[in-house]
C-alpha cells in the first residue's frame, strides 16, 4: 500500500492545498517564480501538511482556515530543501534535477529564502500569537539543525547525542510542529496540541533514522540517487555511527575514502559493504521503532476518531517502510 492510500478521504482537502502553494510561490519575478514551481511540481508525499489537517480533526475542522497552516509548513520544509541542495551540492532530489542544478547556487539560496518568506506570509492570515510562535520557533529551530550539520560535516567522530539532536532540529521539529498547528489552529485544546506535538516528534524522529537507514540499504532507483548519499557528503548517521563504534578502525577507512574534495568510489564501495554487515541497520531499525511506540502512546488517550486511525496508520507506514 502507498502512503497516499491512507488518507484518500483528505484528497479534495490535499487539492486545495496544493492550489494554495501554487498561490503562494507566484512571484511578479519569473526566475522565482519558475524554480520555486520546479520544486513544487517535483511532488512528494505532502505528511506534513496531511498530519496538519489529521491534526485539525481534533478541533472545529476547517478547510478553508487550516489550509494557511498546512501550506506554511509545507512552503518551510520546500525552502529547507532548497537549502539541503546546495549545502549538499545535490544534484538530484526524487530523481529529478535540483534547483541548484537546474540553475545555480545563488538563484537557489534566494529561492529558499523567497519560500521562507512565502511560509510566515501565509502564516499572518491567523491573528493567534500562538501559531506564529509555532512558525517562527520551527523556523529558528531548522536553521540552527543546518548550522550543525555543517560543523559536524566530515567530522567522523561524534557522540550519539549530536546526530539525535541534529535530526530533532531538521527533522522531527518539523513533523511535531505540524501536528501542533493543525490542532491549534482547529481550536483544540492545549492538552490536545501538547500530545499531538509528541506525537509527531516521535513519529519524525523514527521516519529519519528510516531514511538514513535507506540511504544504504535502498538502490540508486529507488533513492533517486546513488546508496551511502549521506557519507559521501560528509554526513553522519546512525548505522555508521554504530559500525564505527564497534569497528574503530572504520573510521581511519571513512577520513581516508572521503575528503571534501576528494571520493574513493572503489574504497568506498568497501566501506559500505561493511556498514550493513555491522549489525548497525538492526540497531537503526530497533530505535525507530522505539520512537514509533511513543509517537502510539502519545496519542493513546486522544478521542477514537477517524483521524486517530489514519495518525495511527502513517506510523505503522513509517515504520514498515523497506529496508
Amino acid at each position: 500500500m502507498k502512503l497516499m492510500d491512507l488518507y484518500r478521504d483528505l484528497k479534495p482537502d490535499i487539492k486545495v492545498i496544493e492550489k494554495t502553494l501554487e498561490e503562494a510561490v507566484d512571484s511578479k519575478h519569473a526566475v522565482l517564480t519558475e524554480a520555486s514551481n520546479h520544486l513544487l511540481k517535483a511532488g512528494g508525499k505532502r505528511i506534513r501538511p496531511v498530519l496538519v489537517l489529521l491534526s485539525a480533526k481534533f478541533g472545529n475542522y476547517d478547510i478553508g482556515h487550516i489550509k494557511h497552516a498546512a501550506a506554511s509548513l509545507e512552503l518551510i520544509h520546500m525552502a529547507s530543501l532548497v537549502h539541503d541542495d546546495v549545502i549538499d551540492d545535490a544534484e538530484l532530489r526524487r530523481g529529478e534535477p535540483t534547483v541548484k542544478a537546474a540553475w545555480d547556487n545563488k538563484v537557489a539560496m534566494y529561492t529558499g529564502d523567497y519560500i521562507f518568506g512565502s511560509a510566515v506570509e501565509r502564516a499572518a492570515y491567523y491573528r493567534d500569537p500562538v501559531i506564529n510562535r509555532i512558525i517562527s520557533k520551527t523556523l529558528i529551530e531548522i536553521c540552527v539543525g543546518e548550522i550543525e550539520q555543517i560543523r559536524d560535516q566530515y567530522n567522523w567522530d561524534q557522540p550519539l547525542r549530536t546526530y539525535l539532536r541534529r535530526i530533532r532540529r531538521k527533522t522531527a521539529v518539523l513533523i511535531a510542529a505540524g501536528c501542533e498547528l493543525g490542532a491549534a489552529s482547529a481550536g483544540a485544546s492545549k492538552q490536545t496540541q501538547r500530545q499531538l506535538y509528541r506525537y509527531g516528534y516521535h513519529l519524525g524522529m523514527s521516519y529519519q533514522i528510516i531514511d538514513d537507514i535507506l540511504d544504504f540499504t535502498g538502490s540508486e532507483k529507488e533513492l533517486g540517487k546513488p546508496a551511502g548519499g549521506d557519507l559521501r557528503q560528509g554526513n553522519v548517521t546512525l548505522p555508521a555511527l554504530f559500525a564505527m563504534y564497534h569497528n574503530p578502525h572504520l573510521q581511519e577507512e571513512i577520513s581516508a575514502a572521503i575528503l571534501e574534495e576528494r571520493v574513493d568510489e572503489e574504497q568506498v564501495s568497501r566501506i559500505l559493504s561493511k556498514i550493513n554487515n555491522s549489525g548497525g541497520i538492526e540497531y537503526a531499525k530497533a530505535m525507530s521503532e522505539r520512537y514509533l511506540e511513543k509517537a502510539y502512546e502519545a496519542i493513546a488517550t486522544l478521542p477514537e476518531i477517524e483521524a486517530k486511525d489514519s495518525l495511527k496508520d502513517i506510523a505503522a507506514y513509517i515504520g514498515g517502510r523497506k529496508y
